[in-house]
C-alpha cells in the first residue's frame, strides 16, 4: 500500500489537537487530573511495547547516517511507501512514522536507534506477533538497502563522535544540557537501546501498589535481560552497561523514586516531583523552544522567561512528562524501563513477565509481600549493584537469581491465571520461557555474549552484528 505525501504528518500533529490537549492550565489540580484520565476498568487493559535497536551498514558495520543513499531517510521512506505508514515530518525532514490508525508510531532515537512503539493490545501473543511482523519489514527494507538491525543494550563498536546525529530539534537542546548535569547523558542518548512495556492501572491505589512493585523489582528485570557487555569494541566491564549509564545521565530526572515508597503517594505525589523536574523545552507551531533547566512551576505561574505571560496547555504537561526518565515513569499508564534491548525471545519476555506481575491481583499482592519490607537504601543499593553483577547482585542475603526465580514463579502464575491462548494453543507462560533458562543457568545474554568474545570470536566483538542481528 502507498501512501501520497499529502498524507505525511508533520511534528506538530496528523490532525487538529484535541480540545483538551489545547486547554489552558491555570492550576496544579488539572495536572493531577491529566493522571487520573489514564484510569481504566479491568477489561479495557492492554499492552503497549516499545523497543529500540541499532542500524548498520551490512558491508561496513558502521552506523546509518541520516541522509544519503543508505540511510535511516531512506529506510523511513522505504517503509512509507511499501507498508503503508504515515511520514511524521520535523521542517523538510521525515523523523517518525505513524500507524495510520494512530495507535503505533515508528521514531528515531538521537543516534539513529530505530524504535517501534506498539499498538495497545490485549495479549502478549498480539504483541509479539507486532513485534515480528515490525521486524520482518524493517528486515525486507534494509536488506535493499544494505542495513541491518541489532538488538543490544549498547552500542558495542561505534564512539561518540562515530554515532550519527539524528536531525530532530529536542536533541539539539537536550544534548548540550546533558553535559552540565552528567558525565553519560550523551552515551545515553546516542549509545543506548532498551525494550519496554507500557500498562494500565485502575485507580489511584492500584497506580500505587503497582508502581511502587515495579520500581522495587526493576533491578531484577535489569539482570534478566542484561545485555550490553561491549563499548567500543572491548568489554565494558558491566553486565548492562545502559543501566549503569543511568546512574550519571541527569539524576534530577532518574533513578528509583523513593518518594513513591511513602506514605501519601497517588497523582499528586507524582505531579509535584515532575513539576521540580527541570524542563527541556516547549514545542509551538512545530518549532522547539530552548527552556533547559527552567521551571515548569514557573510557567504554570506564567513566568517562563522564554514565553512571557503565557500559560502552559495540557500537551506541554504531556511533553514534559516524555522528559522524566526514572526507572518506572508514570503517564496515563506505568512504563517499566530497567531493561535492555536484545534478541527477538527477549522483546517478547519483557510483556510477558511484568503482565504476569501486575495484570493478576494475588502475583501483585504476593510481588509487593516480596518486596514491601526492603528499605530505600537497599532498593537503591540493589539497584547500584545489577549493573556489574546482574544476577550476583544481593539484596537482604539472597541473590538477585534467587529472587528472579521467586518473581518468574509469580509471572507465571498471574499468565496460567489470565489463560489466553496464540496460534498454536500455548499460554502466554510461553514467552518466559527464555527469562527460566537464565536463571536456570545463572547466565545473562551478556554473559553469553563474553563467553563467545573469549572463545570462538577470538576477541572479534563485530562478530556481533553477524552472529546477533534480527
Amino acid at each position: 500500500m502507498h501512501v501520497r505525501n499529502e498524507k505525511d504528518r508533520t511534528l506538530s500533529g496528523p490532525t487538529p489537537e484535541t480540545a483538551e490537549a489545547r486547554a489552558t492550565l491555570e492550576s496544579k489540580d488539572q495536572l493531577i487530573g491529566y493522571f487520573a484520565k489514564g484510569e481504566k476498568p479491568k477489561p479495557q487493559w492492554r499492552i503497549g511495547t516499545e523497543h529500540e535497536k541499532f542500524a548498520f551498514l551490512t558491508d561496513t558495520l558502521r552506523p546509518v547516517p541520516y541522509d544519503g543513499p543508505r540511510s535511516i531517510r531512506k529506510l523511513l521512506e522505504g517503509l512509507r511507501d511499501r507498508f503503508g505508514w504515515e511520514g511524521v515530518f520535523e521542517g523538510e525532514n521525515i523523523i517518525a512514522l505513524s500507524d495510520p490508525k494512530g495507535l503505533a508510531n515508528i521514531s528515531l532515537e538521537p543516534g539513529g536507534q530505530f524504535e517501534l512503539s506498539g499498538a495497545p493490545l490485549e495479549s502478549v501473543h498480539d504483541t509479539c506477533a507486532e513485534v515480528n511482523e515490525h521486524l520482518q519489514q524493517v528486515r525486507e527494507i534494509g536488506d535493499a538497502l544494505g542495513i541491518g538491525f541489532l538488538g543490544l543494550g549498547a552500542s558495542p563498536v561505534w564512539t561518540r563522535a562515530e554515532t550519527p546525529v539524528m536531525p530532530k530539534g529536542r536533541y539539539g537542546i537536550m544534548a548540550p544540557y546533558m553535559d552540565k548535569v552528567g558525565s553519560m547523558g550523551r552515551d545515553m542518548m546516542f549509545r543506548t537501546c532498551t525494550v519496554q512495556v507500557n500498562l494500565d492501572f485502575a485507580s489511584e491505589q492500584d497506580m500505587v501498589q503497582k508502581l511502587r512493585v515495579s520500581l522495587a523489582l526493576q533491578p531484577i528485570a535489569t539482570a534478566l535481560f542484561a545485555n550490553s557487555p561491549f563499548l567500543e569494541g572491548k568489554p565494558n566491564g558491566f553486565k548492562s552497561f545502559r543501566s549503569h549509564v543511568w546512574t550519571d545521565t541527569d539524576n534530577a530526572r532518574a533513578g528509583m523514586l523513593p518518594f513513591a515508597f511513602e506514605a501519601g503517594m497517588g497523582y499528586e505525589r507524582y505531579t509535584e516531583y515532575a513539576l521540580d523536574v527541570p524542563m527541556y523545552f516547549v514545542l509551538r507551531n512545530g518549532t522547539f523552544i530552548n527552556c533547559a533547566g527552567e521551571s515548569f512551576r514557573k510557567f504554570l505561574d506564567g513566568k517562563l522567561p522564554q514565553l512571557p505571560g503565557e500559560k502552559p496547555v495540557l500537551k506541554d504537561w504531556a511533553d514534559h512528562l516524555t522528559t522524566i526518565f526514572p526507572e518506572v515513569r508514570l503517564k496515563r499508564y506505568l512504563e517499566m524501563r530497567g531493561a535492555d534491548s536484545g534478541p527477538w525471545r527477549r522483546l517478547c519476555a519483557l510483556p510477558a513477565l511484568w503482565v504476569g506481575l501486575l495484570y493478576h491481583q494475588p502475583s501483585l499482592d504476593a510481588a509487593w509481600e516480596l518486596v514491601k519490607s526492603w528499605t530505600a537504601e537497599e532498593r537503591q543499593s540493589l539497584r547500584n549493584d545489577v549493573p556489574a553483577k546482574a544476577l550476583d547482585a544481593m539484596i537482604r542475603g539472597r541473590t538477585v537469581r534467587d529472587v528472579a526465580r521467586d518473581v518468574l514463579k509469580l509471572a507465571r502464575s498471574g499468565l496460567e491465571a489470565r489463560n489466553l491462548t496464540g496460534c498454536k494453543g500455548k499460554i502466554e507462560t510461553t514467552f518466559l520461557d527464555v527469562l527460566d533458562e537464565t536463571v536456570a543457568s545463572g547466565k545473562t545474554a551478556a554473559d553469553q555474549l563474553l563467553a563467545l568474545y573469549n572463545s570462538t570470536w577470538n576477541g572479534d566483538i563485530s562478530r556481533v552484528f553477524r552472529d546477533f542481528a534480527y
